[in-house]
């Protein structure tokens, strides 16, 4: 058994869990909303909330996962965002102003889930060789698609028949031992792991560069905050993260409120843009180690995530455009999958540029991802009712075009840890 392999399919399913604690509650919010008298601009606010807390703690929780290694940071973080997801479930106007104490849980909520990422990049960069390093991003991201797409319908059952605080407990439930099973599974470095073959260490250590395996946890912040690849990969991750969120925050809503689905079929038609990203996250891994491979980096990680953008803003224009319900479902579904075939790009050229780094360049580019998605989660619900739902999509395709041309400016091949070799002789250390 290839033990790289299971750690993979196990981020995978941790992935998985922590998109469905954080978009519980956006299916939760149809009845959460009712109860609490919370209108769509306060709700973006709760939404809003864990995603600043997300934003703001990315890269310190890279900079943690670095420095205490990936085992212990994602079980901590696990066990952090199951007691937050419960949390919410004691939200009540005996304690005081409701909305206050909802944003306060969802931003501490948003601390913890910050080490998924980064967290998972940092194993990348130890256990994963470059030319595999697509593939394994598609199946880590693909979590993304399934945990997003598995919410609409067991929090819609579990509402319809318990109410929404259960579907909290269960998820909570979920988190804890999906942790407690990571922490049995994983170890920092493949040498670590008791499991791992003479055969599979080498083939990991002659896939992956030199620079990876520095024992030295001191970041070069200072190489690292002066790469012009660092801040155009971030920007084009702001651009991602714009159009994500509306996905993942809005969609459900959208068809509700928009469309006019009753709760059941808004849960069914809310699947089909997730089961597209968990998709086209394999499939996009899958065609970035091809083309890495066969053509370049250049082409497998930039060109290939630029053209996936592009190709979503076209989506997203047509299917905001669409009379037919379920045609506008698919066709904005084609968006979010043709999004989610540059998803490992992201994380690939993070880890490939950062090496031993990869948990705080990928912990700086997610932020970038993060702070637009709170953004979008106060700005869309304000488009939306200012110009109409309409002009929501359009803008969110201007951002597909914003990332598609900060992609073609990004250098896979220039190694921050190779080009901060002297800074390192004299580190800046926190």
């Amino acid at each position: 058994m290839q033990i790289r392999f299971v750690l993979i399919f196990w981020l995978f399913i941790l992935s998985t869990v922590a998109y469905l604690d954080r978009t519980n509650i956006s299916i939760a919010s149809v009845q959460l909303a009712r109860e609490f008298g919370i209108d769509k601009i306060h709700l973006g606010w709760v939404f809003s909330a864990f995603l600043i807390g997300y934003a703001g703690f990315q890269v310190p929780a890279g900079w943690l996962a670095v420095r205490f290694g990936p085992r212990k940071a994602l079980a901590l973080a696990l066990t952090w965002w199951a007691v937050f997801t419960a949390a919410v479930t004691l939200v009540s106007p005996n304690w005081g102003n409701v909305l206050v104490q909802l944003i306060a849980v969802r931003f501490v909520l948003g601390l913890g889930e910050t080490m998924m990422y980064p967290g998972a990049n940092q194993l990348i960069a130890f256990w994963i060789p470059v030319q595999e390093r697509g593939k394994a991003n598609g199946w880590i991201f693909a979590g993304v698609g399934a945990g997003a797409a598995l919410t609409p319908p067991i929090i819609t059952a579990i509402m319809l028949a318990h109410g929404w605080r259960l579907s909290f407990w269960i998820c909570a439930a979920i988190g804890l031992f999906a942790g407690l099973v990571w922490y049995l599974l994983a170890r920092d470095r493949p040498e670590q792991h008791p499991g791992v073959s003479p055969r599979e260490l080498a083939h990991i250590k002659a896939g992956i560069p030199p620079s990876s395996y520095g024992m030295r946890k001191d970041s070069p912040w200072g190489a690292i905050f002066s790469s012009r690849n660092v801040w155009v990969l971030t920007l084009a991750y702001f651009s991602f993260g714009y159009i994500a969120f509306i996905f993942l925050n809005w969609f459900f809503i959208y068809l509700a409120d928009v469309r006019g689905l009753n709760l059941s079929k808004s849960a069914l038609y809310a699947m089909m843009p997730f089961m597209a990203m968990t998709a086209c996250c394999l499939i996009g891994g899958w065609i970035n180690d091809w083309l890495s491979r066969h053509k370049s980096l250049y082409i497998g990680r930039c060109v290939l995530a630029s053209g996936a953008l592009l190709l979503a803003g076209v989506f997203l224009v047509l299917g905001s455009r669409a009379s037919d319900t379920l045609l506008a479902t698919i066709t904005l579904a084609g968006g979010a999958g043709a999004l989610y075939l540059a998803q490992s790009s992201y994380w690939a050229v993070s880890a490939d540029i950062a090496g031993a780094h990869a948990g705080v360049v990928s912990g700086l580019m997610n932020m970038g991802c993060q702070i637009a998605g709170a953004i979008t989660a106060s700005a869309t619900p304000w488009i939306a009712q200012q110009f109409g739902w309409d002009m929501a999509f359009y803008v969110a395709a201007g951002f597909a075009v914003l990332g598609a041309a900060a992609w073609l400016f990004v250098d896979p091949g220039e190694c921050i840890a190779t080009d901060a070799a002297h800074a390192l002789a004299d580190p800046v250390v926190l």
